[in-house]
């Protein structure tokens, strides 16, 4: 029998060994509830890890071990077990979360990240809650645990005879058979199960309990007690971030794989932290001065305008057309960036700014910036990396994607390179309805926090570029990876069938221009994830998505890419925001190139924007560093138009701080005066 075995199930025997203090997965500091392993004297950060049903502070040894030295774990020691063997169990997970919240104080100096594995979750769930005031949650890991809300099904040990506990132990693994083989320590594991057991069955939770705590869900894909259909009712209990985390494994992967957990936990804690820390956007500034000519952190233009030359000589013709071909004669794309051109912005003076907040809140997420990288399709057209690596710049600066449905990566290899970080996924809405379900179910299970329908294409545009150059990226296939990793579109092609034959049901089934607004209540009755419509120009359609289902719109003319001719986007925008009101939602795209861009959206009525081209340029002239040199310029010059326009937070940006290109009116003088 290992030691790990023995300090996790039962008492420590005499045989075991003597292990030295300092070793990095040996506990050296305790107290009653808590049990703390070796690390920094100063760490970064702490894990505080609650065990399974029947299981000890032990059982995180080897986690602690496998975790860098500067993130310190601490782990939950249940009453009624180990040095605690002869106090009663608990009687109650509220019991545990208030005993456990108590004990913490001392460590509320850096951030904690609470884990619970299994039963744990619900006790980590509720000191969550009870540290809520303190702000010192810095994220919450669930494992291998069904939402608080919902019924776990989980059988009255009471009515069942020791070999009946027994083979469930067995079904979930995570027991060594030596152990269950002898009679006292197999029988000290049943008596603290029973226990832990009797606390989880009285344990009830109302349904609309929620967090302000980013949430990460860890499911092991070998489990068979939890799915991901399962998991995702966790997404309810919390009003932040919501990610799915699948990693290898079963029940206990967790734990028997500590180094695997170990590298998944040590990612999302240094996102947090870093977003934790990172300085005011306009720094970029700052840094690039102090660097000097020679040490700037890219060699990238920071005028965002310059970048489409730049990207011409790097990329080939039929790349470089397919990214900034537009419909027609191009008169929507040069139309979206005379509307901008049209607004200018009167700051105002001696506001006392000192500090800037680019902080909105979305359908319960908090987003550091109102930006989101726009869907685009095929990114691996213009960077072998494609959305991988704008997935990563994006991350990188701490903003959310929105990740095509013509993807060259699938959702689910973009889920994992975002991390915690929160994402959208962009529905075509394929003439198969069971792939539409498919596609929207994978992105739930993926963790991705709303859904984007694009409403515009249900043709290509008359694009000459392409044409031109008779060049689709599809054809060649790319943007296609979302559809060829799903089980229902791989099951409807042939016996043996190749990529021609991909490409050729894609085509088949990608479009849908029979699409009318009676379909919408189908989708929105299929996921609870919020859901809007993008594509929308005229207030009477942004009324229509609402009624029909949608929480927002997003208005937009594709970049132009579409029809010609078309209205410009942000022309579109007040008189959309006025037919919906201030209840949903409205976002917009289609012509941002600059921070003074975003700020004349917001101020017009958006509550954020997306950025397309772009970051597609940076991703082809300097890859993820490209995507992340670009959202850093956007942001540092976001940052710095509020300061200068007199504004501390991006909610004060309102229609009243800009005025038509011209002269400004005097008080009292009308727009016809003015003309006169």
């Amino acid at each position: 029998m290992t030691e790990r075995t023995t300090a996790t199930l039962g008492p420590a025997r005499t045989d075991t060994p003597v292990v030295p203090a300092v070793r990095r997965g040996s506990v050296t500091g305790s107290s009653r509830w808590l049990r703390a392993f070796p690390a920094d004297e100063d760490p970064v950060a702490r894990l505080v890890c609650f065990p399974h049903a029947g299981g000890t502070a032990t059982a995180f040894a080897d986690l602690a071990a496998a975790l860098p030295d500067d993130i310190a774990l601490l782990a939950v020691q249940y009453p009624g077990r180990q040095d605690r063997r002869a106090e009663d169990c608990a009687a109650d997970v509220t019991e545990v979360a208030e005993a456990t919240a108590a004990a913490l104080g001392p460590y509320t100096g850096r951030p904690l990240f609470l884990l619970g594995h299994s039963m744990g979750a619900l006790a980590a769930f509720e000191t969550a809650r009870l540290l809520a005031r303190q702000s010192v949650v810095a994220r919450l890991f669930v494992s291998a645990a069904r939402p608080p809300a919902d019924d776990w099904q989980e059988p009255d040990l009471g009515t069942l005879d020791d070999e009946a506990v027994v083979a469930g132990l067995r079904r979930l693994g995570g027991v060594p058979e030596a152990l269950l083989a002898e009679p006292d320590l197999r029988a000290e594991v049943l008596r603290l199960l029973r226990a832990d057991h009797r606390m989880l069955r009285r344990y009830r939770c109302e349904p609309d309990t929620a967090l302000a705590v980013p949430l990460t869900v860890l499911l092991a894909e070998d489990d068979p007690k939890n799915t991901a259909d399962q998991m995702r009712g966790w997404a309810r209990h919390t009003s932040a971030a919501h990610t799915l985390a699948v990693h290898p494994g079963g029940h206990f992967a967790l734990t028997e794989r500590a180094g695997q957990s170990a590298r998944l936990l040590d990612g999302r804690i240094r996102e947090d932290l870093a977003a934790r820390t990172a300085g005011p956007p306009a720094d970029l500034v700052r840094e690039i001065y102090l660097a000097g000519p020679d040490g700037r952190p890219s060699r990238l233009s920071t005028d965002l305008t310059t970048l489409q030359e730049s990207a011409r000589q790097v990329l080939q013709p039929s790349a470089y057309g397919y990214v900034v071909g537009d419909a027609g004669s191009g008169a929507t794309g040069r139309g979206n960036r005379e509307a901008f051109d049209r607004w200018r912005i009167v700051p105002r003076m001696l506001r006392g700014i000192t500090r800037r907040d680019l902080g909105v809140r979305l359908f319960g997420q908090d987003l550091a910036a109102p930006v989101l990288l726009a869907p685009v399709a095929a990114q691996t057209v213009v960077h072998p990396s494609g959305e991988l690596a704008s997935v990563g710049g994006a991350t990188d600066v701490g903003l959310p994607f929105v990740l095509s449905c013509f993807s060259s990566h699938s959702m689910e290899e973009a889920a994992a390179a975002a991390g915690s970080q929160p994402r959208w996924f962009q529905l075509y809405w394929p003439s198969d309805q069971t792939l539409a379900e498919s596609l929207v179910r994978r992105a739930e299970a993926a963790g991705y926090g709303a859904l984007v329908l694009t409403v515009d294409n249900p043709a290509f545009g008359y694009r000459p570029t392409d044409l031109d150059h008779g060049y689709l990226p599809f054809l060649h296939g790319a943007g296609l990876a979302n559809f060829t990793s799903d089980p229902v579109f791989d099951a409807a092609l042939p016996p043996g069938a190749g990529p021609r034959e991909a490409v050729a049901h894609w085509a088949a089934v990608s479009a849908n221009p029979a699409l009318t607004w009676d379909r919408l209540p189908w989708l929105r009755r299929l996921t609870d994830l919020p859901l809007l419509v993008k594509g929308v120009l005229h207030p009477e359609d942004a009324r229509a998505a609402l009624a029909h289902g949608a929480d927002g719109v997003i208005v937009s003319n594709h970049g132009g890419r579409q029809l010609d001719g078309t209205v410009a986007a942000l022309d579109c925008l007040p008189a959309v925001r006025a037919a919906v009101g201030d209840g949903a939602p409205v976002l917009v795209d289609s012509g941002v190139r600059t921070g003074a861009d975003v700020v004349k959206a917001l101020a017009l009525g958006a509550d954020a924007v997306l950025l397309g081209r772009p970051y597609l340029y940076g991703l082809a002239l300097d890859g993820r560093d490209g995507v992340r040199h670009v959202l850093r310029c956007l942001l540092a010059e976001l940052d710095l138009a509020l300061t200068l326009g007199g504004c501390g937070s991006v909610r004060d940006l309102t229609p009243e701080l800009l005025v038509p290109a011209g002269p400004l009116a005097t008080p009292g003088q009308t727009a016809a005066a003015r003309q006169d």
